[in-house]
């Protein structure tokens, strides 16, 4: 029987992309899956609709992860309906390509609340009942950009870094509590983020393609299942980094 069997587990940002295949591959290993969504509800009843006929419990939740008072929400209906989130994969975020001249301090603060303070914002809501519980995993997405700069910007290489300091942070901390906190650094995956992206081209990646997204699905799972790794970054980029 798989460690996340009758575990319920939470992805943001699931309705697409790498949260979807994360979502899906959590469910077939065994965990019953909330799927938040900032808009597009549609997509997110359609991951709850694969998780369903895979045998678990799912559950479609709206929420911007980025405010406080959303993410109370949220996790108050995930735990009525699905149970203690034991499972909490901090995969929301955006991506403005911008030329550095052009960002903006406007630009700047929106990067930083999606794609990092919603990390902080969620994971605080969830840990009390894990360290209840004295079990919990959290895996954060961060990107390539936290090591080489990337594609994007520096202010999403900057929201993207900060990721890395939060988990080693909570790691350290929350190591003999049966709490495990690690990153997964994905590099141009097949997903809409990157055919939008203009910049974005197999040719930069040195295995000479784009990563399918079921690849960081696979990863995910293994640092769900595992109680030794922690503080860790897994680094699903096609060798673009390598440390």
């Amino acid at each position: 029987m798989s460690e996340l069997s009758g575990k319920v587990a939470l992805v943001t940002g699931a309705s697409r992309g790498i949260g979807r295949a994360i979502a899906v591959a959590l469910a077939s290993a065994g965990a019953d899956v909330a799927v938040n969504y900032r808009k597009e509800a549609g997509r997110a009843e359609e991951v709850s609709a694969k998780i369903r006929s895979l045998g678990r419990k799912t559950l479609p939740v709206q929420a911007d992860v980025s405010r406080a008072s959303e993410v109370e929400r949220m996790a108050h209906t995930v735990e009525k309906d699905l149970g203690i989130i034991s499972v909490l994969v901090n995969n929301a975020g955006i991506a403005q390509p911008r030329l550095p001249e052009k960002i903006t301090e406007s630009d700047w603060n929106e990067m930083i609340r999606v794609n990092l303070t919603s990390v902080f914002v969620v994971t605080q809501r969830v840990l009390p009942a894990m360290r209840a519980q004295r079990w919990g995993r959290i895996i954060n997405l961060s990107s390539v950009a936290a090591q080489v700069g990337g594609i994007v910007g520096p202010h999403y290489a900057a929201s993207k870094a900060g990721i890395l300091g939060l988990t080693h942070s909570y790691a350290s901390l929350l190591a003999k509590e049966g709490i495990t906190v690690n990153t997964i650094a994905p590099a141009l995956i097949e997903t809409d983020m990157i055919r939008e992206n203009p910049s974005a081209s197999p040719e930069r990646i040195p295995v000479g393609f784009f990563g399918p997204a079921y690849e960081v699905g696979r990863i995910a799972v293994m640092l769900a299942e595992s109680s030794y790794i922690t503080g860790q970054t897994i680094h699903v980029n096609g060798g673009w980094y390598m440390s």
